[in-house]
């Protein structure tokens, strides 16, 4: 590899890792998640094991810091109230306890949907001429689909979303079977579409391509937990349609206890995501 040729990998359109020889004997490594969550590219010399890591400037470092807590904390708290109301849902009768519960969760999620974007938006880009991480000016909103971590974190908050339209129409009252079906379900199933969707474009990031194991990689362990909670998540909200020739869900205890490991997932996957951060400016 000559000087700045580049090694890039990937899937489709999506460059998760750069690889190329800023100087002889020297091997520099950008990597689409270590750059957004901790905001480092890494270094080997030829001939050692040992890798070094070159972080981005302060501010960078301090704006990462704080997205990941916020996002982090979010997770924790959403996922243990999904999980609280899914557990009120089973053993207690006050349905409207449940959906107030659900509901306050579903702000969690939002935050911590919001916050994984902005982290993935603010992130350090990788300078093309030098390779050193550069710190972009503060955005609160971009486009860029061509970019897995946008991609994979904008669909994850727009499910959040979608699930926000659910646990709003869950409060309304005297609904027919048919508008529970296309006011609470339908909006349930498209929300875990889209957070498996996102889950999918995460681990494909975290794994350069096709979705394999990287069990020491702590952020592949988060993106599995997460996956995981999407999928008990999807099972949960199958189970939960009313069928209309009895206007009985289709299996009530998978719909609770579904949503409540799923939801424990993601709250796992929170705390966790608390020790994936840069290190302190």
């Amino acid at each position: 590899m000559s000087h700045f040729e580049e090694h890039a990998e990937g899937a489709g359109p999506f460059i998760t890792r750069l690889t190329w020889k800023p100087a002889e004997d020297i091997i520099a490594v950008w990597e689409s998640r270590p750059a957004r969550k901790r905001g480092v590219l890494t270094f080997r010399t030829a001939g050692r094991r040992e890798a070094e890591s070159q972080s981005a400037d302060a501010v960078a470092l301090r704006r990462q810091r704080r997205l990941n807590t916020i996002a982090a904390l979010a997770f924790t708290v959403g996922g243990a109230l999904f999980a609280l109301g899914a557990g009120v849902s089973q053993f207690g009768s006050d349905t409207s306890a449940s959906a107030t519960i659900y509901f306050v969760g579903g702000l969690f999620f939002n935050t911590g949907g919001y916050a994984s974007f902005l982290q993935a938006v603010n992130s350090p880009r990788r300078d093309s001429a030098t390779g050193a991480l550069e710190t972009p000016r503060w955005r609160w909103w971009s486009y860029e689909p061509v970019r897995i971590d946008w991609l994979s974190t904008f669909i994850l908050f727009a499910g959040t979303l979608v699930f926000g339209i659910n646990l709003l129409d869950s409060f309304l009252k005297g609904l027919s079977v048919k508008e529970l079906n296309r006011l609470i379900w339908a909006p349930d199933m498209v929300g875990c579409f889209l957070f498996l969707a996102s889950g999918h474009l995460a681990l494909v990031e975290v794994c350069h391509g096709r979705p394999g194991l990287r069990v020491r990689d702590l952020g592949w362990w988060i993106v599995a937990i997460n996956q995981l909670g999407s999928v008990l998540f999807l099972l949960a909200a199958l189970a939960a349609f009313t069928r209309p020739a009895t206007g009985n869900l289709v299996n009530v205890n998978i719909a609770n206890w579904g949503t409540l490991t799923g939801a424990l997932c993601f709250s796992v996957g929170g705390v966790l995501q608390f020790y994936e951060r840069p290190d302190k400016p």
